[in-house]
């Protein structure tokens, strides 16, 4: 009876093993007469909707899985046979099921494309798209779902979407070309691409990781769309992207809209090490020499193709972080940025290199003026800092604008607390016939003149005192160092109580007694005590005329009158020091001591030009 049921078993099993053998023995004849001649073609056309030509010979094989190996595949549009194709592959590789194989149907899990050839064209958005299908399974679906979304647009029926299964597609060592309006020249994109779609049925999430050299550069990409369907419809879904770069890195996740002008409401992150090198790579129509330096913003981005908003936007820009909301709008004839930023601390220097041509060093003041990037970009940013800094100059509590537009770049300070005082202060620059118009103001009031003389590393003579300081230069230049020689405009300054540091006036007119002339640092051991003191000058072509330069210590008056050239730094000045007179009398009797002062900045000589003469009154 066991001997029985034993013989029973092998059989079983023999039969099985048999049954196997003839099936695995039959794949082959099936697929190649069956599947390759009649159906892998015409299946994986129903998919994209394009003509799928077979030129090389198939290669089925059996094992490990039953695996279909296709040379030199194209896809074409239908009914135009001599057009370019849209697609073209060297290999295509196709997982198939060998259960369906045996019922003469198609179906495969992974399709690898082996250095496929992407053809795109360009359209009238801004994406260039391969050529229209003619139907096909995906777009079936998508006119499917476009039907869900209409009828409820916040929140298409997602279980009533097409479930078909699709698997995976892999794309080894790639490229994308795009063709020109008339479509006889092709353009090189994308070269070196590699990656992996995943989409298991139509109704589920879609995931694409991707990497090749986009403009000579290496480029990854992963995005994850919950409902593709939906999206391709002009519905709304969750989006994951994420792209990485050496220029750049960009990532978002949330909403996104493809329909009309699209539309995003997401937290994203955006940053590069140097913005000059983002500009060059991204071939925008802005002077890449407009703008340097690392960058960052992240915040959430809500809007669409026209205009997008950062919301609780956290910027950091040479170090400087800041936080505030940014607008971008990209309706004008050239993008627009407006927003307002708060600073902890802001360097001044490092935040205009970006925008405007500002002098950041001494290299700089020697180049050209390059005003082009004010006619490519519009930019209006309203900013405040507790702490800022440009140059030697250190300010606090700070509240400054940038404008750049139409030609002009401007920046003024409309606010700020520097050397003890207040400072308003600012620069434009816009085209003229002569080169570019630049005009510079400075209004410093009640301010110490001891943190100037500090700060700028001024030597004596100086004075230390508080006062107000008003600067109006207007000049017409090519490059920075052109700004002083060809500058016309005031200076104005008034000064209190104080002295003024390195200068010994009785020593100064003892010497003043002597013939011939003596440097000014003969007498500069001493600090002569000023009640007051006042300084009005007119600028022309870089050379500043005295109208008033004036001093009153105790019962003498020290004034000044002359030329001081900006370029080379010299002195023609003749100068006078008298008693006191006060208003309706005379003063006291004393000494008048007229002089000479000329020389240079750094090295200023007195030479009398009588010698004192005692006044009675």
């Amino acid at each position: 009876m066991r001997s029985r049921r034993a013989r029973r078993s092998i059989w079983i099993v023999v039969t099985g093993i048999v049954a196997v053998l003839v099936v695995l023995a039959a794949l082959p004849y099936v697929a190649s007469t069956q599947i390759v001649r009649n159906r892998i073609a015409q299946e994986i056309g129903s998919w994209t909707g394009y003509r799928v030509v077979l030129r090389g010979t198939p290669r089925i094989d059996v094992w490990p899985v039953l695996r279909a190996d296709l040379a030199d595949v194209t896809f074409q549009e239908w009914g135009r046979p001599d057009a370019p194709p849209i697609l073209q592959a060297e290999r295509v590789e196709l997982d198939l099921s060998a259960i369906a194989a045996l019922g003469g149907d198609v179906s495969f899990s992974k399709m690898v494309l082996v250095r496929p050839r992407l053809r795109l064209e360009r359209t009238q958005g801004p994406v260039p798209l391969p050529a229209g299908t003619r139907g096909g399974r995906i777009s079936r679906a998508i006119n499917a779902a476009r039907a869900l979304v209409e009828a409820n647009p916040a929140a298409p029926d997602t279980g009533l979407m097409p479930k078909d299964a699709l698997g995976t597609v892999e794309f080894v060592d790639g490229q994308i070309v795009v063709a020109d309006e008339d479509g006889k020249q092709e353009k090189l994109l994308v070269s070196d691409l590699s990656g992996r779609l995943g989409w298991p049925s139509l109704d589920r999430a879609m995931t694409l990781a991707a990497k090749g050299v986009w403009r000579g550069e290496n480029v990854a990409v992963e995005f994850t769309a919950g409902q593709p369907l939906a999206l391709f419809a002009g519905g709304n879904t969750s989006v994951d992207f994420s792209l990485a770069s050496a220029p750049l890195a960009l990532d978002y996740d949330g909403l996104v809209t493809f329909s009309n002008s699209g539309f995003i409401d997401g937290a994203a992150t955006l940053s590069s090490p140097s913005l000059r090198r983002v500009l060059e790579w991204s071939q925008t129509e802005i002077s890449p020499g407009s703008a340097v330096g690392a960058a960052s913003v992240s915040g959430r981005v809500i809007g669409d193709m026209s205009r997008l908003k950062v919301e609780d936007a956290k910027i950091v820009f040479g170090g400087n972080p800041g936080m505030g909301a940014i607008d971008l709008s990209f309706t004008g004839p050239v993008p627009a940025i407006t927003g307002t930023l708060a600073f902890e601390t802001l360097d001044i220097y490092t935040f205009l290199s970006a925008f405007s041509p500002s002098p950041a060093g001494v290299i700089v003041w020697d180049e050209q003026i390059d005003l082009s990037f004010a006619h490519e970009l519009g930019l209006d940013l309203r900013l405040s800092a507790n702490r800022a800094t440009a140059g030697a100059l250190s300010m606090t509590k700070v509240a400054a604008a940038v404008q750049v537009k139409d030609g002009l770049a401007a920046f003024d300070i409309s606010d700020a607390t520097a050397f003890g005082g207040t400072v308003q202060a600012g620069l434009r620059i816009e085209p003229s016939a002569g080169g570019k118009a630049a005009q510079l103001r400075i209004l410093a009031t009640d301010i110490d003149t001891t943190q100037v003389e500090t700060a700028m590393r001024l030597t004596p003579p100086v004075p230390r005192a508080r006062g107000t300081v008003s600067i109006i230069l207007d000049s017409t230049v090519t490059a920075w160092k052109d700004f002083l020689s060809k500058a016309g405009g005031s200076v104005s300054v008034k000064l209190g109580s104080g002295t003024i540091a390195g200068l010994d006036l009785p020593g100064f007119l003892a010497r003043a007694k002597q013939s011939g002339f003596f440097p000014l640092d003969e007498v500069s051991d001493g600090n002569l005590p000023i009640e007051s003191a006042e300084l009005k000058a007119t600028v022309a072509d870089g050379v500043a005329r005295l109208d008033v330069a004036k001093a009153i210590s105790g019962e003498q008056a020290i004034s000044l009158t002359g030329i001081v050239p900006y370029v080379g730094r010299g002195l023609a000045l003749s100068g006078m020091v008298a008693p006191r007179q006060l208003t309706g009398n005379a003063g006291p009797p004393g000494e008048v001591s007229a002089f000479f002062v000329g020389g240079s900045w750094n090295a200023p000589f007195v030479s009398p030009m009588l010698p004192p003469v005692e006044t009675i009154e």
